[in-house]
C-alpha cells in the first residue's frame, strides 16, 4: 500500500507560525533567510510576529503556507512520497516535494501568484461562499441556474469532502446563490471573509500573468506522480503538470476527487506536511478507512 503525501492551501496560517523551526534548526534558518532575500521583504519577522490581520493578506498568506509546508516535509526523516497532492496553494509544495520544482522556483512562483491574485481581487471585487450538506450535483444545478437568471458569475470552486462545497463568484452572484441554496435544504450557505473569487473566470487576470511565468520557469520530471486539482489524477509528464498548474487559477479544486483518486491507486496512508490540520479532516469525511497524520 502506498504513502500519499498532501500540502495544505491557503486558510492554514497562524501567528507565530514557522518559529519553532527556525529556532530549532540550522537548516530552517537557512531557507528562511533565503525565502527573505528571494521575496525582498522579512516574511520571517511577519511570520513569527505578525497579527492574524498581517498574515492574512494573500501576498503574505501563500509564501507563508508554502515555506511552512516545506520546512515540515524537509523535517521528516527519509520521507519518501509514492504519491503527493496539494489543495490549490498547496500543489506548489507538492511540486517541489516530488522533485519537479526546486524550492527557489517554486517560491517565486507562489509570490508572483499571490501578488497576481491579490490584483484580480482588486480589480473585481469578489467573493466565496460555504455550502454544507448538500450534494455537490445539486450545488452545481443551482450555480448554473443563477448564472442564466443573472448573468453574474457563480462556479463551484472547492470540493471539499461529500457535503463541503465552496462557490466563488461577484458578490451579487454569491449572494443570489446562497439564498436559493438554502432554500433547496443546504445546512448552510456562509459568505466567507475572503477578498475575491479564487477558482474562478475572476481570476483570468491572474490566470494570464501566472501562466507567463510558469512557462518560463524549468520543471523536472518527478519522482512520483501528482495528483492535481484540475484534473484529479495522478500526473508524471512536467509539460502536463505545468498546464494543469496554469488552469488551477481558474478551475476546481477536485480534492475529493483527488483523494477517492489516491485510494484507488493504492493510497492507505496519508501524511499532512504543513500548518493546520485541515487536510487531515478533509481525508477522514472522504474515506474513514485511510491512515491520516500530520506534522506541522
Amino acid at each position: 500500500m502506498k504513502h500519499a503525501f498532501v500540502f495544505p492551501g491557503q486558510g492554514a496560517q497562524f501567528p507565530g507560525m514557522g518559529k519553532s523551526f527556525y529556532e530549532n534548526s540550522s537548516f530552517a534558518k537557512k531557507i528562511f533567510e533565503q525565502a527573505n532575500e528571494i521575496l525582498g521583504f522579512r516574511i520571517s519577522d511577519v511570520m513569527f510576529t505578525g497579527t492574524e490581520e498581517d498574515l492574512k493578506q494573500t501576498k503574505i498568506t501563500q509564501p507563508a503556507i508554502f515555506l511552512h509546508s516545506i520546512l515540515a516535509y524537509k523535517s521528516i526523516e527519509n520521507a519518501r512520497p509514492e504519491m503527493v497532492a496539494g489543495h490549490s496553494l498547496g500543489e506548489f509544495s507538492a511540486l517541489v516535494a516530488n522533485g519537479t520544482l526546486s524550492f527557489e522556483n517554486g517560491l517565486h512562483l507562489v509570490s508572483l501568484r499571490a501578488q497576481a491574485m491579490q490584483k484580480a481581487c482588486e480589480q473585481n471585487p469578489s467573493t466565496m461562499a460555504a455550502v454544507l450538506g448538500l450534494a455537490d450535483e445539486k450545488v452545481e444545478e443551482i450555480c448554473r441556474q443563477v448564472q442564466e437568471q443573472t448573468g453574474e458569475i457563480v462556479v463551484p470552486a472547492n470540493y471539499n469532502c461529500p457535503g463541503q462545497l465552496v462557490i466563488s463568484g461577484s458578490i451579487k452572484g454569491i449572494e443570489v446563490a446562497c439564498e436559493q441554496l438554502k432554500a433547496a435544504g443546504a445546512k448552510r450557505a456562509l459568505v466567507l471573509p475572503v477578498g475575491g473569487a479564487f477558482h474562478s473566470p475572476l481570476m483570468e487576470p491572474a490566470r494570464k500573468e501566472l501562466q507567463n511565468a510558469i512557462e518560463n520557469t524549468n520543471f523536472h520530471n518527478p519522482s512520483c506522480p501528482v495528483y492535481q486539482n484540475v484534473v484529479a489524477k495522478g500526473v508524471i509528464d512536467k509539460d502536463e503538470i505545468k498546464q494543469n498548474l496554469i488552469d488551477q487559477l481558474t478551475g476546481a479544486v477536485k480534492w475529493t476527487q483527488c483523494v477517492q483518486a489516491m485510494i484507488a491507486d493504492g493510497a492507505s496512508r496519508f501524511t499532512e506536511a504543513g500548518p493546520g490540520k485541515v487536510l487531515q479532516g478533509l481525508i477522514q469525511k472522504i474515506n474513514k478507512e485511510v491512515s491520516v497524520e500530520g506534522v506541522s
